[in-house]
């Protein structure tokens, strides 16, 4: 059909398809840059036409820089044309985004009321970052590129590509047993995670490699899905602002000019610092520096740390350096669950981290993240805020009253808050008031201070995330 249609890339004559060699053998190449053929391949993906589809079976467009195994650069001819007469040379760069658009829009057509697709691409350009995901590329099993993969996926998010990510314990070769903990330790700091590998490699299963290596490996997916809500929350931010969901430390803190160089460690939206162990001596000390004059907070102990600070940290292969940054509100989902479609209405866990003059901030947005009724106001999204102890949520400038946002808010009326952790609180605190919808309750307390406990729990605060509320500790 394509083929009768004309919509393949021409040879160099334009008389005739362009053939080359790729995975299936003599091959053919639709040519995006023609606006019906972009629509007629996006076709191709709808329920009806792709066979054995199904509403949650999403696509990788691999190869299609476009790989050609017997193409000058293993790619196309410079010279070939494309729709209008363009030469390949003119729009190499694109072609993949073009692709890759294609099948975003088949996808997100392909149900009524359309529904947002899920497309991890290889080739990329500027404006890919509307289709879908990104990752690097064929890396291989060695340390130097676990280590690699961290500059690679900060200057992507850096240049807008945010929902990037490298293949986890390597594409080529077989990764130890550190190696793969290591590896997933980092990776679940991607915005884009997942565990890759080439057919020839051995199974690597977190299983497969026994304990310890499975605890901890499950550990670090467990940390990923609990931080959801987070990762959710930076979603929006960036669709809104541009701004990088994992960022170098220069963009969080651009006084500290000594850091400008620093590629190891990097931030997760403002809130998290991670400090990556690359060193194939699992027992060797991290060297961590801690930029200005702020709190941090180890993200699991909850022990204190002022900066600025310089140190080594001893570490072993349970051990993963993360930080919460003092004046954060982080929320979290507690439970653990198979997959984040059955989290979609647990309680929300908030965790505030207080900095040194007493205060925090934080955002937490939720929407049913399948359709785009986002687009009419259906999402719940709160501003966070910590001052003279009492803790607030109130609607964003952005929400406002419509059939959409009220069908969510009933949708999400059983979605509550169940645990508010305080963590640097100075004084000892015995009752938090909570206020919601004119009502007044009182929870009880028993918190002695910072320095004789590390965190201050308020347990079935009740409220709901939809609602506003405050919650005052005395």
């Amino acid at each position: 059909e394509a083929n009768d249609k004309g919509y393949f890339v021409k040879n160099k004559e334009g008389n005739d398809n362009f053939q080359g060699w790729c995975w299936p053998g003599d091959s053919n190449w639709v040519d995006y840059l023609n606006p019906e053929a972009a629509s007629w391949i996006s076709r191709q993906f709808h329920l009806d036409k792709y066979n054995g589809s199904t509403p949650n079976l999403f696509v990788w467009n691999d190869m299609n820089e476009p790989s050609v195994f017997n193409g000058p650069e293993i790619s196309m001819d410079k010279d070939i044309k494309h729709h209008g007469g363009w030469e390949h040379r003119d729009l190499h760069n694109i072609f993949g985004m073009l692709y890759h658009k294609a099948t975003a829009d088949g996808l997100r057509t392909r149900e009524s009321p359309n529904k947002r697709p899920f497309v991890l691409s290889r080739a990329y350009f500027a404006g890919s970052q509307r289709y879908g995901a990104v990752w690097t590329g064929d890396n291989a099993a060695n340390w130097e590129h676990l280590r690699a993969s961290i500059p690679m996926v900060l200057s992507n998010n850096v240049a807008g590509m945010h929902f990037a990510g490298a293949d986890v314990g390597g594409f080529f070769g077989n990764p130890t047993p550190e190696l793969m903990t290591r590896w997933y330790q980092l990776g679940i700091w991607y915005p884009f995670f997942r565990a890759h590998a080439h057919i020839d490699t051995k199974r690597r299963e977190p299983w497969v490699f026994g304990e310890p290596y499975l605890s901890h490996i499950r550990s670090a997916i467990r940390e990923r899905y609990r931080l959801l809500p987070y990762w959710y929350t930076l979603f929006r931010e960036a669709s809104l602002t541009g701004m990088p969901l994992v960022r170098p430390v220069w963009m969080e803190f651009p006084q500290e000019t000594s850091m400008f160089s620093e590629d190891s460690s990097f931030m997760v939206g403002s809130a998290i610092m991670v400090i990556p162990a690359t060193d194939a001596d699992t027992s060797m000390p991290i060297d961590v520096r801690l930029p200005t004059q702020e709190n941090w907070y180890d993200i699991r102990s909850h022990a204190a740390y002022i900066g600025p600070l310089k140190r080594q940290f001893a570490t072993d292969l349970a051990t993963t350096l993360v930080f919460a940054r003092g004046g954060s509100i982080i929320p979290t989902r507690e439970r653990h669950r198979g997959s984040s479609e059955l989290m979609r209405r647990d309680p929300i866990t908030l965790y505030v981290y207080v900095s040194q003059t007493g205060t925090a901030t934080g955002r937490l947005y939720l929407d049913d993240g399948e359709t785009y009724n986002y687009q009419n106001g259906a999402f719940i999204e709160r501003e966070l805020s910590f001052e003279n102890a009492k803790l607030t949520s109130r609607p964003s400038v952005r929400t406002a009253s419509s059939p959409a946002q009220l069908e969510f808010l009933k949708a999400m009326s059983k979605v509550r808050v169940e645990r508010i952790v305080i963590v640097g609180m100075r004084n000892p605190l015995t009752k938090a008031v909570v206020v919601e919808n004119g009502q007044t309750r009182t929870i009880e307390l028993s918190y002695a201070g910072h320095k004789l406990d590390s965190e201050c729990t308020i347990r079935d605060p009740a409220v709901l995330v939809g609602n506003d509320w405050e919650v005052t500790l005395s």
